[in-house]
């Protein structure tokens, strides 16, 4: 599910009379991955009226002299610079270099201006730093590639970071998660402007979804970000993620880093974007997921091998990340395993007995999906259903996953 704005925010600005909403300025760098960039290329910039979508005009415009270097060494040359974004109702930017290195300075001089004169500003995965760092982002709610959102959330702490949304529409800024996220956005621009029965055109000629549910929680790796590495914190997570077979809750976390609950909140937040609780709920239930995917043991069995204190909590839990039941889950997980096919290699090795020793080491299972840090990322590179660390934004513990999305009220106590 993505955050639609209702109505737009008091902050959004009348169009500048030079700029109009139909002409889609889609800003370019050296170092950008070519599939990101070509999804706006190819929404915007081919005419398919005779299938009952308006047309836009498109500007490829460099944010940096050329010739720009992309994907396999290709070379491209922008027919229009940084000039031609004083035209465009919408300015896309499809993606960025690298989510350490600052952005030129004339082009986010170029997104400031547009903003300011109305234009509706849009960032597609990586893109989103580019916005973030012409100050576009500040106070707002965004989302990025959920392996990006712990930078983004810890460069620019005034971003109300959501890893969990495919897009976030925030009226006159927009931003989406990887790949296939960024086709669900540009989708989704189509359908505000021309409305459902034209977005659903491009989506047939796309050969796509004109409307996806869920979010990024079923891609999300187990993995935390890099920058914890060197942080005193990571010893603990490394002993939450051995123990999760025991019943511990984030006050026992903050104890084992001599921390105060609140300091502990705000520390393990500024390093991983995460409410520590959520954190916590959602390794025990990917611990269930794996579970019930590569062993026999018991819906109970499951509840007290991943650390929940009853069945019920396991079945709470679950359901309300992954949209069905324990039981359930596993069913259609063994439907969809070709007939005779066997249990991954090591897995009953991996399994941790519910009263094992604290020093018992745990593999992960076969099967577990990997992701690299290139830009090819999406949907397509999910290898296994099973979302990984949430990351919440401001204010909030608890979110609500999966198919359907229903809400999830903040709680405070263990799992």
């Amino acid at each position: 599910m993505s955050q639609d704005s209702t109505a737009a925010p008091e902050s959004v600005r009348k169009l500048s009379g030079r700029r109009r909403r139909e002409v889609v300025a889609v800003l370019l760098f050296s170092g950008g991955p070519i599939f990101e960039s070509s999804i706006p290329l190819s929404v915007f910039g081919i005419d398919r009226q005779d299938a009952g979508v308006p047309r836009y005009r498109l500007l490829v415009c460099g944010g940096e002299d050329g010739p720009l270097r992309t994907t396999g060494g290709l070379e491209l040359t922008a027919p229009y610079g940084l000039e031609a974004i004083s035209r465009a109702g919408t300015v896309v930017v499809p993606a960025w270099r690298s989510i350490t290195s600052p952005p030129p300075p004339e082009a986010l001089d170029a997104l400031r201006r547009a903003h300011e004169e109305g234009a509706r500003i849009v960032g597609l995965c990586t893109g989103a730093f580019v916005l973030a760092a012409a100050g576009l982002l500040d106070g707002r709610p965004a989302t990025t590639h959920w392996m990006y959102a712990p930078t983004l959330a810890k460069r620019y702490p005034s971003v109300h970071v959501d890893p969990r949304e495919l897009f976030v529409d925030d009226g006159d800024v927009l931003t989406s998660a990887g790949t296939a996220a960024g086709i669900d956005l540009c989708l989704h621009i189509v359908r505000t402007d021309h409305g459902a029965e034209a977005a659903g055109a491009l989506a047939r000629r796309l050969v796509v979804p004109p409307r996806r549910s869920g979010g990024q929680e079923r891609y999300l790796d187990r993995s935390l970000p890099e920058e914890i590495g060197s942080d005193p914190l990571a010893e603990v997570v490394a002993w939450a993620l051995e123990h999760l077979h025991e019943q511990f809750d984030v006050e026992t976390l903050a104890a084992r880093a001599y921390m105060s609950r609140r300091t502990f909140d705000r520390r393990f937040r500024s390093l991983t974007g995460s409410a520590p609780l959520q954190w916590l709920i959602t390794q025990r239930v990917l611990q269930a997921q794996r579970l019930l995917e590569t062993s026999d043991y018991s819906v109970d069995e499951v509840a007290g091998r991943c650390g929940f204190r009853s069945p019920v909590a396991l079945r709470g839990h679950f359901r309300r990340q992954l949209g069905s039941s324990p039981a359930a889950y596993r069913s259609a997980y063994r439907a969809r395993r070709p007939q005779g096919d066997p249990m991954p290699p090591g897995v009953m090795e991996s399994v941790v007995p519910a009263q094992s020793s604290p020093h018992t080491r745990r593999t992960a299972p076969s099967g577990t999906p990997g992701h690299g840090p290139g830009h090819g990322h999406g949907p397509g590179h999910a290898s296994g259903p099973g979302p990984l660390p949430d990351h919440s934004k401001p204010g909030s513990d608890m979110y609500a996953t999966g198919p359907g999305r229903p809400s999830l009220p903040g709680q405070r106590s263990a799992p």
